[in-house]
């Protein structure tokens, strides 16, 4: 058996395909051409199958895992859990302090969703600091992570002429990707290329071999709404293309990361047309935050961004929390910046997948003034039942609801 492409490429359904669509209520046979032609990915994970990308719905991810500052294991499985439970569809774990193969190991055996990783950071961890790392380091960390069951893993694939343009840029924050920098320190310490890259085919040999989706992360992303969009970004995009050509020339899933960080509202959709006129590959985005000056509240202007890049066309979403620029998030923030990405997701594909049937459903429910129905239709049903109305209307309308004057007085003239 062969990859989840070349399966696909033979005109198979591979069976996490098949689940992935059950999963959405999908027809998993006009799938396969997505998958063949890279358009869309499966995302596998130890109990369940996630579908990203042209035919699916828009996903989000949760980010969790521990600092230097504050390391706490059953701190992150609780948030893992709230994740699950609200309706996370993947979650990555960032994890630099405390035994992180240990943390990583206890969300894989505790959550049923799939797992990223980013392993340049254990790798700085482990070998001490940036300026002990080496090549052959960070490549064994990597398939250390693919060998332990993880579902993706982010690799920041900065070369030599990316760090040019990023040197002639005017950022007034330069690289704010912790991943993208870490990955470039070394590049600049130790004078040597990306080492994924220079390793480029034993990391497909170990994600073919795992059924990896690699993730290119975003490294230039900006910082600042003034930032998003430079050359740097440009060159990046370029790259990032380029290298997931190679990957799905190898059979290899891959997931691009673009217009992410801060970007002003009215370039989102300009960033996300670029990649997605350029490439098939789904398209994952990190915020992008429409506002510099929302910290605290991080989460509503991150989902408002959102739903711009998702209604453009992007397909995959990380959630940001109201915590973002402060510190780690709590359970309740994790939350929090779930339901208002949930959110952001199905207002996009409203527009991305030009449907409208599931708040029409829940326009019925409200129609019949049936709060049960509204309930289950919701985003939030968990939220949402914990504030209506035993019975009767609600307390802004009390007697004078409007859908009951019209539906008495409209009965009468009948």
């Amino acid at each position: 058996m062969g990859t989840i492409i070349e399966d696909a490429t033979e005109g198979k359904v591979p069976p996490a395909l098949k689940a992935a669509a059950e999963r959405e209520g999908l027809d998993p046979d006009p799938l396969i051409h997505h998958i063949a032609h890279g358009s869309a990915t499966v995302m596998v994970g130890g109990k369940r199958a996630v579908g990203i990308g042209k035919g699916f719905s828009a996903k989000v991810n949760v980010n969790i895992g521990t600092s230097t500052v504050r390391s706490d294991l059953a701190a992150e499985l609780a948030k893992a859990a709230v994740a699950e439970r609200y309706g996370a569809d993947t979650l990555t774990d960032l994890s630099m302090g405390g035994n992180i193969r240990e943390i990583r190991a206890a969300i894989l055996k505790e959550t049923a969703l799939p797992l990223t990783t980013v392993p340049i950071y254990q790798a700085v961890v482990d070998a001490g600091g940036i300026d002990c790392l080496d090549g052959d380091f960070i490549l064994d960390t990597f398939r250390s992570h693919a060998a332990e069951g993880v579902s993706s893993c982010v690799l920041h694939m900065t070369d030599k002429k990316t760090l040019e343009a990023l040197g002639r840029s005017q950022r007034i924050l330069g690289v704010v990707s912790k991943g993208g920098s870490m990955t470039a320190a070394y590049m600049l310490h130790s004078g040597r290329e990306n080492p994924f890259l220079e390793y480029f085919d034993e990391v497909m040999e170990i994600a073919r071999k795992h059924e990896i989706v690699i993730s290119l992360g975003n490294t230039m992303r900006g910082g600042s709404i003034v930032d998003g969009g430079d050359a740097a970004a440009a060159v990046e995009r370029k790259q990032n293309i380029d290298i997931a050509d190679r990957c799905h020339q190898h059979g290899v899933q891959v997931i691009v990361e673009g217009c992410g960080g801060h970007l002003r509202i009215d370039r989102i959709p300009v960033c996300v047309r670029l990649y997605k006129d350029a490439s098939p590959y789904p398209l994952f985005v990190a915020g992008p935050l429409a506002t510099d000056r929302a910290v605290g509240h991080d989460e509503i202007a991150g989902s408002i961004g959102a739903a711009v890049a998702v209604s453009a066309g992007a397909d995959y979403l990380c959630a940001i929390t109201p915590a973002e620029h402060i510190g780690l998030p709590t359970g309740e923030e994790v939350k929090e910046g779930l339901i208002a990405f949930k959110i952001a997701a199905h207002i996009g594909d409203t527009v991305r997948l030009g449907s409208d049937d599931l708040d029409a459903a829940l326009s019925a429910c409200r129609a019949e003034l049936d709060w049960k129905g509204q309930i289950e239709q919701a985003i939030d049903p968990d939220g949402l039942s914990a504030r209506v109305p035993d019975a009767g209307p609600c307390s802004m309308c009390g007697d004078y609801c409007a859908i009951k004057i019209m539906r008495e007085y409209l009965s009468r003239n009948d």
